[in-house]
């Protein structure tokens, strides 16, 4: 690995985007990589979206103190389905009149476009830790216990998040409003499994823990899971953030890196400057002789 070139230098550079993916592409093409991009989510629209009704009615009746939003796209879908059941004004309305959390930029920008106050924003790197610590700051203004408590969900619940808050005694509603499915056509995904396995990736991007979870869930169906694992120990791991890296841990997998922001453009650019390095340092602890 000596002769390894500033920036990624040719090393092949899987990434598992599906909206940025041509985005991502580039990055990784003008950073010097070889990009191999497969798409492994799909958001899919909750088929019944009673949860989030009852929210907006909840909330509309003045029965919500706090409301939590995790993510900008599940922000934007849940003022559409309140929309579609026509009571967007008053909905926003209510909003306004909450303690509103905005758990980072994106759903802070969604907030803005609607044009709902933020009570709170939530720290970099926007995990479930900051958010709790920093209601925790403003407890004297806005105490957990007793406060009637709804999460904005994001394809998965973040059990730690929801204990967290039950343990500080709020009364928590759950409001999903969309989940994460695997892409409808999972050639790319499955194309990018089998190269992982042969071990011609030689370096991963994770943006988000779902990413983790679908390719080693289609590795899993064609019988590579195990060779899947063993691959990825040999390759460096490059993770957007710490709830990310939480997901890697979750199936013994280790993260080899995180960008000093959680954002693509800082993911590639900073992985590109320590690739080799990482590269050589792993490849020399599996092979200590060489």
């Amino acid at each position: 690995m000596a002769g390894i070139a500033p920036g990624f230098g040719g090393l092949r550079v899987l990434a598992l985007e599906s909206r940025r993916a041509p985005e991502i592409a580039t990055l990784i093409r003008n950073s010097g990589g070889e990009p191999l991009v497969a798409p492994a989510l799909r958001e899919v629209p909750l088929e019944s979206n009673a949860e989030a009704l009852a929210f907006a009615e909840s909330l509309q009746r003045g029965e919500v103190d706090v409301v939590i939003f995790l993510t900008g796209v599940g922000t934007r879908a849940l003022v559409s389905v309140v929309e579609h059941a026509g009571s967007r004004e008053s909905f926003l309305a209510a909003l306004r009149r909450a303690k509103v959390v905005a758990r980072g930029p994106k759903p802070m920008a969604a907030l803005r476009e609607v044009d709902v106050p933020v009570w709170l924003a939530v720290p970099e790197p926007n995990t479930w830790r900051e958010l709790l610590a920093a209601l925790d700051a403003k407890a004297s203004e806005q105490p957990l216990a007793g406060a009637r408590v709804a999460v904005q969900e994001y394809g998965i619940s973040n059990a730690d998040l929801l204990d967290g808050l039950r343990t500080r005694g709020a009364q928590v509603t759950r409001v999903p409003v969309y989940r994460w499915a695997l892409p409808e056509d999972i050639e790319p995904l499955k194309a990018a499994v089998n190269a992982v396995a042969r071990g011609e990736v030689d370096l991963v991007m994770f943006t988000t823990g779902m990413q983790v979870v679908h390719l080693l869930q289609v590795a899993q169906d064609m019988h590579l899971h195990s060779a899947v694992l063993t691959s990825l120990t040999r390759m460096v791991i490059a993770s957007i953030g710490p709830t990310t890296s939480e997901e890697l841990q979750r199936h013994g997998l280790a993260a080899d890196m995180e960008p000093s922001h959680p954002k693509m453009g800082f993911l590639v650019r900073e992985a590109a400057e320590r690739a080799g390095e990482l590269l050589r340092a792993k490849r020399s602890s599996e092979y200590p002789d060489r």
